[in-house]
């Protein structure tokens, strides 16, 4: 126990955090402790901590290595993403075109990103490793003894258990989260597209040309631009909030005192959640269609004399995807509210009652404050995500009906279905990297702002 009151006692707090630091290492290290800042993990040999000088030492061996013998091939070409094309010259010899491979844009790009991501990960262990060692030189002047291996690992087990808990989440969140996300960003700042693809072809970096053809310089994907972007709000608005209010009227006419089998109507509409979603929007493709069962029940029933262009007319298009998203969507909003709803208290409309309110004057007074009081989080998160609604969009238009004064796009398309046609479709994944970005910066900064201004965030103590 004595050992591990070392190690927690040495570690860096706030009050150690200056002796701690490199200037007042270099001031007070000895030779063994300012010899750590060249070789990783020396002081801590010096002074009988094998193990742990030996991982120290061995990190930097196998960081150097892979530095030498792979990483600098590519991070030597991060600066032109390659300078070697593949060649296809004729063979006396066999008769043939051989092709020699070239340079691979993308892997330079990929491993170089992965190599930066390693460096400040090794820079970071560097940093410990030197701060070990002048934690141990000061352990050795106070002629304590010095905590063995096996007392550190006690310590990552007990006190510092939050260390090994976090460490493998962390590492997995920076190679599957981080890593990807950094690749994406820089993917804007080249000409990765159809006409650059490696291994055949390399693509190289054009700085802000995305951005400026996004916004000005080309005419056509500005104009595609901006009004996807129109419509992407429009329909985000829409979807949330109409979603949101009908199924805060379902749950409110299902919990009226007067209705009977509230239990059976319940269910009934968690039974339709139960049906995949995306098999509902393909059938209410399929039913919606110019030449669909609802066209023609409607001629036979001598209602419509033509198909009406429930998916091919920009506008009927639009106005069907809100509509079909309200009804695949009311049943997850009648839930939540539901159990929001149970939880006002009763004294609070008997109050308005005897005052002599209309029921619709304490549905404004009450229920709708307190629902927004306790469900603007989950209206963020509704916004978002039909900012990013691919299913109902794509499986139900596919973006269309497609127009020629749009850039591979149609008018029922959002900035996520574009996104996804100009990868999967047409290859262009720099443009699409850029359309990425800003969709980030659209959410990110809209739920900030929304969140910090809304009584959740600022009134959070007033909640009763």
């Amino acid at each position: 126990m004595r050992a591990i009151s070392h190690v927690s006692a040495l570690a860096p707090s706030s009050e150690q955090e200056g002796i701690l630091s490199f200037k007042n290492i270099l001031q007070h290290g000895d030779a063994a402790t300012r010899a750590s800042f060249l070789i990783m993990g020396f002081g801590c040999l010096k002074r009988r901590q094998f193990i742990k000088g030996m991982l120290y030492l061995a990190a930097q061996v196998l960081f150097f290595a892979y530095m030498i013998g792979f990483a600098w091939q590519y991070l030597g070409k991060l600066g032109t993403l390659g300078d070697q094309a593949m060649r296809r010259e004729w063979s006396e010899a066999r008769q043939i075109y051989v092709r020699t491979p070239g340079d691979n844009s993308m892997l330079i790009l990929l491993f170089s990103v992965m190599s930066l991501l390693l460096i400040i990960g090794f820079a970071l262990l560097w940093r410990a490793s030197v701060r070990a060692s002048y934690k141990a030189q000061l352990v050795e002047e106070k002629g304590k003894k010095q905590p063995t291996f096996a007392d550190t690992i006690r310590a990552l087990m007990d006190k510092q258990f939050h260390v090994t808990m976090l460490t493998l989440p962390t590492v997995m969140i920076i190679a599957f989260t981080v890593l990807p996300i950094i690749f994406m960003i820089l993917i804007a700042f080249t000409n990765f597209d159809a006409d650059h693809q490696p291994p055949g072809n390399m693509f190289t970096w054009v700085g802000l040309k995305n951005f400026t053809e996004v916004f000005w310089s080309d005419a056509l994907k500005a104009g595609t631009f901006g009004q996807i972007l129109v419509w992407t709000l429009v329909w985000a608005v829409f979807a949330t909030f109409s979603n949101y209010f009908f199924g805060m009227i379902l749950a409110l006419m299902i919990n009226k005192k007067t209705v009977r089998l509230k239990k059976l109507w319940r269910t009934i509409f968690v039974i339709t959640i139960a049906v995949p979603q995306f098999v509902s929007l393909m059938l209410m493709s399929q039913i919606l269609h110019d030449q669909g069962p609802l066209n023609t029940l409607l001629k036979q029933w001598g209602f419509i004399s033509e198909n009406i262009p429930f998916l091919t007319n920009a506008t009927f298009a639009r106005i069907t995807v809100v509509v079909v998203n309200i009804w695949v969507g009311i049943p997850y909003t009648m839930l939540i509210t539901s159990g929001i709803l149970m939880n006002i208290p009763a004294d609070l409309y008997e109050s308005a009652s005897i005052d002599g309110a209309s029921p619709v004057r304490m549905f404004m007074s009450i229920t709708l404050p307190y629902m927004l009081f306790v469900t603007t989080p989950y209206l963020i998160t509704a916004f978002v995500g039909n900012i990013n609604n691919f299913n109902v969009i794509y499986l139900l238009t596919r973006g269309g009906p497609l127009v020629t004064d749009y850039y591979q796009a149609g008018k029922t398309d959002l900035l996520v279905t574009w996104l996804y046609k100009l990868t999967v479709d047409k290859q262009n994944y720099s443009l699409a990297s850029t359309i990425g970005i800003f969709v980030f910066i659209i959410c990110a900064s809209m739920s900030l702002i929304v969140y910090n201004l809304s009584g959740s965030s600022r009134k959070e103590e007033e909640f009763q």
